[in-house]
């Protein structure tokens, strides 16, 4: 069970050793409080700061009910990969600076009172980046939302794919989307949400199959980065033409959410799908029977 992060923080750790935050947007000077009682978000310019996994799930589920699991699940070294550190010793200093064994969290929650699955990527660690436990941890997800016959959710904040493990990660971007055409053939949905930065081998499979994809604010979106396409095509690119804004205005996203409209957003989508399923459903039926009339005459 994962309530405790509804709870409201101890004397403890309601310390910080920076209690003013500068956005980097609009560089206004804020009390942290003033910044956190609107959910992270700059209450001058809207900047939709980059938060935790669990910060996530509190902003997007129903109070108390989210359930983690597989949590255990670990990443090892299989191709003993090391350039200015070794892998395991990079996967050491992740967990000991974020308490997390993956760059994921994955359960069962409820939204709006309807039951979904989600998985929510943590940039922290190793900048979210995709490997072969956090394409398991989607998938577990996926097989359990077509057991519940619910909907499923990836919120994606990362880098890409983790280089250290080079094509055991990169199978994951095939695995996840398999799985995800599972979900789709069994007519339940899926909503992704990209959040600042989803890059790379996120950006380019899972993340752009959403049945609905939604995205933040000023969220950076994206396969290469900018200097890269820049230096690639050697032209002058447009003025945020990765952000979630002009990726609207083209067609390739289908809305922007703010982070404190995200859980009735969610909530009112998965009402009008379970609707919509009902309709299909019936006018199956429906064919049916004038099958089996038309057979009998």
């Amino acid at each position: 069970m994962f309530g405790n992060i509804f709870k409201k923080p101890t004397a403890a750790t309601q310390e910080m050793p920076n209690q003013w935050i500068k956005c980097p947007k609009c560089t206004s000077l804020m009390y942290y409080k003033e910044v956190e009682a609107k959910q992270n978000v700059c209450p001058k310019c809207n900047h939709h700061f980059r938060i935790s996994a669990e910060k996530r799930i509190a902003s997007i589920v129903d109070e108390d009910s989210f359930v983690e699991f597989d949590s255990t699940l670990a990443p090892t070294d299989p191709l003993k990969f090391s350039d200015k550190k070794s892998y395991k010793k990079r996967l050491e200093e992740a967990k000991a600076q974020t308490g997390k064994t993956s760059s994921v969290m994955s359960g069962s929650c409820t939204i709006g009172g309807q039951e979904v699955e989600i998985v929510v990527f943590d940039f922290s660690f190793m900048g979210g980046s995709l490997g072969s436990v956090e394409g398991e941890k989607i998938v577990r997800g996926i097989n359990r939302a077509i057991k519940k016959e619910c909907g499923f959710i990836i919120v994606s904040a990362s880098g890409g794919a983790r280089m250290q493990e080079s094509t055991y990660s990169l199978l994951q971007m095939s695995k996840t989307s398999a799985a995800l055409n599972r979900l789709h053939h069994n007519g339940l949905p899926f909503i992704s949400i990209l959040t600042d930065p989803t890059m790379g081998g996120v950006s380019a499979s899972f993340a752009m199959l959403g049945d609905i994809i939604m995205a933040e604010p000023g969220a950076l979106i994206g396969f290469a980065g900018q200097r890269v396409i820049k230096q690639t095509v050697g032209v002058d690119l447009p003025e945020g033409f990765q952000r979630s804004e002009f990726l609207l205005e083209h067609g390739l996203i289908d809305m922007i959410v703010d982070r404190g409209d995200m859980h009735q957003t969610l909530s009112d989508l998965f009402k009008l799908f379970k609707k919509t399923k009902k309709v299909v459903n019936a006018e199956n039926e429906i064919e049916k029977f004038d099958i089996v009339e038309d057979s009998v005459e």
